[in-house]
Formats: C-alpha cells, sequence, structure tokens
C-alpha cells in the first residue's frame, strides 16, 4: 500500500507544472524597441516595471519562449538613452530582486561621453552583477553586444567614420567580452549577428545608399535604432544564448514574425543568422 501511495504521490507532482523560471531586461531604446511597432507587440506577456506597457525585445523573447514549450516570467526595465550606470542609480529599487535570469544591454557607445571608451560599463556590470548575487548567488547573467550605427560609419567626423561596417560591432563585442570576464557572463552576439546576415545577403549593409530590393534594411529610418527586422534578430539571438534553443527550431510560420508581416523566407533568414551567429559565438561577424 506505501508503494502504491508513493506512486499516486509521484504522478500528482509529475502533473503539477514546475515553477516558471524569471528574467529581466534591463536596457535602453535597443531593448524596448524604439522606432517600431515591436515596442507594443507582446506587451501582454512582459511586466513592465516602470508601467509604460512596453513589449519590446522582451516581449519577443516571451513569444519565442511559449513557442518553445518553455515557461518564463518575462519583466523589463528600460529607459531611453540610459547607461546601466543610470539604470543602478535611478531604478535599483525596481531591479534589486532576485531572478534567475537578467540580460543587461548597455549604451549603444558604451560610454555617451567617450564612445568606445569600456571603463564605465566595465564598472556597471561589476556593481549591477554583485548587487544581483547578494539577492539571488546562481543568477545567471547575459550581456548583450549591439549592433554597428550606420550613423556612426558612414557619416563624416565621427567614431567609426570611414570603418568596415563591421568595426563598431566587433569594438562593441570585445568590451562586452571584457566586462563578461569580470563578472562570469554569457555574451549575446548580437551586433555581429548583424553582421553574419548582411554577409549572407540577408540584409543591407548601407542604408545611406538606398536598400537593395533583395535584402533586409535591419534599421530604422534614423540609421541608428533597429527596425523591426533588426530587433527581431537580436530577439533570437539573446532567446538561443539564455535558453539554448536553436532559433531555427521556431521555423518559418514562427507567430511573431507574422504579427510583424515577415515572410517566411525572411523568417528562416534572420533565424539562420542568429543561428550562425551563435553556433560559431560571433564568429561569422568578425
Amino acid at each position: 500500500m506505501k508503494t502504491l501511495a508513493a506512486a499516486f504521490a509521484a504522478a500528482a507532482l509529475a502533473i503539477v507544472p514546475a515553477q516558471a523560471r524569471t528574467i529581466l531586461f534591463v536596457g535602453n531604446s535597443f531593448t524596448f524597441g524604439a522606432n517600431a511597432p515591436v515596442r507594443v507587440l507582446n506587451a501582454d506577456r512582459v511586466t513592465d516595471l516602470n508601467g509604460e506597457r512596453i513589449g519590446g525585445v522582451p516581449g519577443l523573447f516571451a513569444r519565442f519562449a511559449q513557442e518553445a514549450g518553455q515557461d518564463w516570467q518575462v519583466s523589463l526595465e528600460t529607459a531611453p538613452g540610459r547607461t546601466l550606470a543610470w539604470h543602478l542609480a535611478e531604478r535599483r529599487s525596481l531591479i534589486d530582486r532576485p531572478w534567475d535570469q537578467v540580460v543587461l544591454q548597455e549604451y549603444s557607445t558604451l560610454d555617451p561621453h567617450r564612445p568606445g571608451d569600456p571603463a564605465a560599463f566595465v564598472a556597471a556590470t561589476r556593481q549591477i552583477a554583485a548587487m544581483l548575487r547578494a539577492r539571488q548567488p546562481d543568477v545567471g547573467i547575459t550581456l548583450t553586444a549591439t549592433w554597428s550605427r550606420p550613423d556612426l560609419i558612414f557619416l563624416p567626423g565621427q567614431r567609426w567614420s570611414g570603418t568596415p561596417v563591421e568595426a563598431m560591432a566587433n569594438d562593441l563585442r570585445r568590451a562586452t567580452d571584457l566586462a563578461a570576464a569580470g563578472v562570469r557572463a554569457r555574451v549575446a552576439p548580437v551586433g555581429q549577428a548583424f553582421t553574419c546576415a548582411i554577409r549572407a545577403g540577408t540584409a543591407d549593409a548601407n542604408p545611406y545608399d538606398g536598400i537593395d530590393y533583395t535584402r533586409l534594411p535591419l534599421w530604422s529610418f534614423d540609421h541608428y535604432h533597429a527596425s523591426s527586422y533588426g530587433y527581431y534578430l537580436e530577439a533570437l539571438v539573446v532567446f538561443g544564448k539564455v535558453t539554448g534553443v536553436d532559433p531555427l527550431t521556431l521555423g518559418p510560420a514562427e507567430g511573431a514574425a507574422e504579427d510583424l508581416g515577415f515572410s517566411h523566407e525572411e523568417t528562416v533568414a534572420l533565424e539562420q543568422a542568429a543561428h550562425d551567429a551563435l553556433t560559431t559565438d560571433g564568429g561569422c561577424g568578425r
């Protein structure tokens, strides 16, 4: 009888769903999806700690997770044009909680006053990591290495003017690797996924000379923020890095892509770019 009772107890436990894992996204407009419908898409799938009903990249992550059969409670804390140091100073009360996973996205040039200088990024990452691990010692931390900005490459007088399109993304990746090494974090090679998409012929490299008919525009009208295609690619890379799920498994009819009006061919091409960046650790974009 004890054996039978134990069997029933085990069966009962088996049908109780495991508690959802928690994930927090901290970042700025590159996380919340400025200049694109991604900003509000899937807002009902995430908790916006600022109460602004943003979906953004976290909303895409939540959609992918559901489709992949994973249970995540997704939260975000974002503000436009802000550094990680700002979030720590001004929004600490919102983010200083126990989380299973946290994704951190720094300002697009690392330091608004000294573009390309990683010092403040490294320092802020260490402070945030220490805060998070004081709450949850085994929290997983992922740093997003973002994309090259055409407005800083193809226009004169800028930090990366005249360099190859991949140069800025590679500089940001090196800085992100430096920050990650100090806190045992993972790096999501988003910027290099952009380059992978360009090199594969999926995306256009220079929006200032017009968009090739057969290629996707990864950047929005300001040639600074991403387009819906670019944010979608960002979300695929972050999702793959955090969960270990190959973005290609989401398939050509992935729901968020269909909501955004992507063709099946476009969706698969973006999934392939994310797959390539993840499986080569960004090597296809270097």
